[in-house]
């Protein structure tokens, strides 16, 4: 028998969520719930030193004010640091890490890792721990619902990547496929930004021996200067007071096409349409050449 479809969402608590999260939030929840599936909610609050006090309250209300309903409780990264470890500690076993001593300065001249530490002892001096790439991997291959076909080779395009910092937070990589390979996620659906970390997260799944879920990535909102739509680029949080016009926004980024009239209609009826009208075929694989513009939504 088919596995129920799990997907999930997964803000990091940095800042409020704006009409990028928006998007993807939207994409996520009605790929699972039109499949009778279930959709998770992840606070991803694994680097302290980057959340803003209140954005984890902040996210969960905006959330309920768009309409969400999540399955089960809110997952919280900052409670998993056992599993985490768990994971890093069977790599460990596995002998597929090394401790790296490197400096930026010494990362600067390549965006792939030298392999200059590979060779290095374990180390009580603070140091990142570093994912051995292996030299006779094959390339990493998947089939994107939304982008197609993917290749990556990590030893050549990557190099050995990071799964723990040298303060000890585990890394996203390594967190990520973690949390999902517990939850049972069957597809990820996420902005088309993270489409180039997928290959490191398959290559993770594959030495953990988990299952590889399906991955589909939406279009990137970007802002009129072409940059993606987010906190870094100082993008304004959602208005938790007006939430059904920038709804039916979402689902005309996504290419859905809602009609012009139900944008002014009530939440419910915005996503009663969005329901029974939700293709996934229809979603552009690029952002549309008009970039968001809050005015947009407003007028």
């Amino acid at each position: 028998m088919k596995p129920c479809y799990r997907g999930r969402f997964a803000p990091s608590p940095t800042g409020p969520l704006h009409f990028g999260s928006l998007v993807a939030a939207v994409g996520s929840y009605l790929v699972a719930i039109t499949q009778k599936g279930e959709w998770h909610l992840r606070i991803e609050d694994l680097d302290p030193p980057r959340e803003l006090p209140g954005a984890t309250d902040a996210i969960l209300r905006a959330l309920d004010t768009f309409g969400f309903a999540w399955h089960g409780e809110v997952i919280y990264q900052s409670q998993r640091y056992p599993a985490y470890r768990a994971a890093l500690e069977q790599l460990q076993k596995q002998g597929l890490t090394f401790p790296c001593h490197c400096t930026r300065k010494n990362l600067s001249a390549s965006p792939i890792y030298s392999g200059h530490c590979r060779h290095q002892a374990n180390s009580s001096v603070p140091h990142t721990t570093r994912l051995r790439a292996r030299d006779e991997a094959p390339t990493i291959q998947f089939n994107d619902r939304l982008q197609g076909l993917q290749r990556q080779n990590i030893a050549e395009e990557v190099g050995d990547f990071i799964i723990q910092r040298a303060d000890g937070l585990f890394a996203y990589q390594l967190a990520v496929v973690v949390d999902d390979a517990e939850l049972g996620i069957t597809e990820v659906v996420r902005g088309g930004d993270l489409l180039t970390v997928t290959g490191r997260q398959i290559y993770l799944q594959q030495q953990l021996n988990v299952t590889t879920p399906d991955y589909c990535h939406l279009p990137v909102v970007t802002n009129r200067a072409g940059d993606k739509l987010s906190k870094q680029t100082f993008a304004q949080p959602l208005d938790t007071d007006h939430p059904a016009p920038q709804l039916w926004y979402a689902l005309l980024f996504l290419g859905q096409a809602p009609p012009a009239a139900l944008r002014k209609d009530s939440l419910s009826e915005i996503w009663q349409w969005a329901k029974e009208n939700w293709r996934i075929e229809a979603v552009p694989t690029h952002p549309s050449p008009a970039p968001f513009d809050r005015k947009s939504i407003e007028h």
